[in-house]
Formats: structure tokens, C-alpha cells, sequence
């Protein structure tokens, strides 16, 4: 396995996870492998990961570290997260580099999305 001591896989707390699979693939195009009932693995996402069933959330305000995708359109990509049934947490900003917004996904899981733009 390549990357020696580098972040390989990210997982993710989610209470329904057919909302996460759906709502994923949906806005952002992730393929899923189910692992049993409580846990389905995600890939086509520039970093590998999982959800694992859990009624907790994972939130900044509650410590939690914030995961930032990309987005060469940023305003379409707010626009699919919310077709989704995705929530904006923290509506778009700028900051040095670019803009940016915060989203919660349907288990309430908050990320961000940045774009130069």
C-alpha cells in the first residue's frame, strides 16, 4: 500500500445509511460496497472512505474535523446539495484563496465545499 503514514481512509457516523448512499451519489457522483447492515464503504470521492451506523453527527461546533470536497462551480454544487435534501449550515463566504459553504447531509454530517471562484 502506497502513501506510508499519509490519511488513507476517512469514516463517517450515519443513523440511515441508505440517505447517505443516496444523497453521496447523488450530489457528488460516490460509488458504495455495503459491509453488512452497518456499514457501507465509499470510493469515486478523492479520498476512500466509510459510514458506519451511529445516531451521533459529526459537526465543527462539536469538534469534529471538517471535511472540505471541491468544486469548480461551487453555486451548482449548492444547488444539488440542497436538490439532495442537504441543509446549508454556513452559507457561502470568501476567504484568502476562494469561497467556500458549509452543508449538512441528511444524517446531519457538516462538510464544506470550496471553489476558487
Amino acid at each position: 500500500m502506497s502513501g506510508h503514514e499519509k490519511i488513507n481512509y476517512v469514516e463517517l457516523p450515519a443513523n440511515n445509511l441508505a440517505a447517505a448512499k443516496q444523497f453521496y451519489g447523488q450530489v457528488f457522483g460516490w460509488v458504495f460496497a455495503d459491509y453488512g447492515p452497518d456499514y457501507v464503504a465509499f470510493a469515486n470521492s478523492g479520498l476512500d472512505g466509510g459510514f458506519y451506523r451511529s445516531v451521533k453527527q459529526s459537526s465543527v461546533a462539536a469538534g469534529a474535523a471538517l471535511i472540505v470536497l471541491y468544486s469548480k462551480d461551487l453555486q451548482q454544487t449548492e444547488t444539488k446539495v440542497l436538490a439532495a435534501g442537504g441543509t446549508i449550515v454556513k452559507p457561502v463566504f470568501t476567504f484568502p484563496g476562494g469561497r467556500r459553504f458549509h452543508f449538512a447531509d441528511p444524517n446531519g454530517n457538516e462538510l464544506a465545499v470550496w471553489s476558487e471562484q
